[in-house]
């Protein structure tokens, strides 16, 4: 009997050492599985943080970049006139150049003094409007496959795809149909109007200055350029590309920053690039010699309007105002 006793309190004991080891494994297990657990959820949530910061700093960045994309200024490091500003009349002397020095020299006419000047006084908003509907009038006709289209109604110069027609000749008496006398007379009274504006402020007789060729209205948007007729954006000096010309005016018929990005028009000055903010009815004007060498940006988005009206001093080189009839 008393090894049976023995052997009951060995059993005993075996049967309580395994529960309680047992128990003790379940609660280490217990307290590791939650460790795991809690170790996990705070690398997910490093990682979820981590990708957060990672994900704003790429939106951060992309959208400084596009910032700097759609507003730069191709190192211009001045505006002579802002889009959003109403300028009275702001002229910029500059020296004048030894261009004209190589042409016939006209008293009362070929600059003595040069430089470029800007005004919204003398076009106002509504005309411009009107004359911009003028040159959507005639380019509705044709217009470039490229980003620049012209409209010459001297010449009857028009953007056909890759080439220029005469739209007088090849869309005969159908261009009455688009035209009326009232646009040729907008036309007429405001290229009067630029002429007069220039002879006041370089001192010169308006009455010795000619109109001269080419004079006429441009649309330029993004589509990428199909020909070099299309390429705008060359810097040039207006007197040397075109021989005839003295003084060079703008009028813009869009505006900078609303109606297209990017096609400001940049004086190119040693050292420091300037430009004049495209501002519909705003008319810039210049001395047409190397003093004033320029280019246009490319047109980044939208449409960008203007009207180029040239004036020589030389009258075998002058032109006749556009007639309706």
């Amino acid at each position: 009997m008393p090894p049976q006793r023995r052997s009951g309190a060995r059993a005993a004991a075996e049967a309580d050492r395994p529960r309680i080891c047992s128990g003790g494994l379940r609660e280490k297990r217990s307290v590791s599985v939650k460790k795991s657990r809690i170790r996990l959820e705070s690398q997910r949530t490093c990682l979820k943080t981590v990708l957060l910061m990672l994900l704003v700093t790429c939106v951060v960045l992309a959208g400084t970049l596009l910032w700097h994309y759609m507003n730069s200024k191709d190192d211009i490091t001045e505006v002579l006139a802002h889009s959003y500003e109403t300028v009275q009349e702001r002229f910029f002397e500059v020296p004048c150049s030894e261009d004209y020095n190589n042409h016939k020299r006209f008293p009362g006419c070929t600059p003595r003094m040069c430089g470029r000047a800007v005004t919204d006084a003398i076009i106002s908003r509504e005309e411009a409007k009107k004359i911009q509907r003028v040159a959507e009038k005639g380019l509705s006709l044709g217009g470039s496959d490229g980003g620049a289209s012209i409209l010459d109604l001297h010449s009857g110069t028009l953007s056909m795809g890759k080439y220029f027609v005469n739209m007088y000749r090849y869309f005969g008496d159908t261009v009455k149909d688009i035209f009326s006398e009232e646009d040729f007379q907008l036309y007429r009274d405001i290229r009067q109007r630029v002429q007069q504006e220039i002879a006041k402020t370089f001192g010169i007789s308006s009455s010795s200055m000619y109109l001269t060729k080419p004079t006429f209205f441009s649309r330029m948007d993004s589509t990428e350029a199909k020909t070099a007729h299309d390429e705008y954006w060359h810097p040039h000096v207006d007197k040397v590309t075109y021989g005839s010309f003295d003084y060079t005016s703008l009028l813009y018929l869009s505006d900078y920053t609303t109606d297209f990005g990017g096609g400001q028009f940049v004086f190119m000055d040693e050292g420091a690039n300037k430009t004049i903010e495209p501002r519909t009815g705003r008319v810039s004007f210049f001395t047409s010699g190397s003093e004033n060498l320029h280019h246009v940006e490319k047109v980044r988005w939208g449409t960008r309007y203007a009207i180029t009206i040239s004036f020589t001093c030389n009258p075998a080189h002058g032109i006749e105002d556009p007639s309706f009839t």
